[in-house]
């Protein structure tokens, strides 16, 4: 599978971004996950909505990767 060129991914680069105006218009259910690092893709601002779940995503994911290493190398 080709990649695509960087100048062809640099013109979308900031055109999608989830800043409070988009998340004013969002339903109060929804919430926002990233694999992080964010870039330019989530304002800061909206870390302080409960909406935003990425930083527990990211907490969760370094366990997992924690036990799974257990796992593999044997230890408890």
């Amino acid at each position: 599978m080709d990649l695509p060129d960087v100048a062809f991914l640099n013109l979308f680069q900031g055109a999608y971004v989830v800043d409070t105006n988009l998340m004013k218009s969002a339903p109060s259910g929804m919430i926002v996950m990233h694999p992080l690092p964010r870039v330019d893709e989530i304002a800061t601002e909206v870390d302080s909505d409960p909406r935003a779940c990425y930083f527990r995503q990211m907490e969760n994911g370094m366990f997992v990767r924690m036990a799974i290493l257990a796992l593999i190398l044997g230890t408890p």
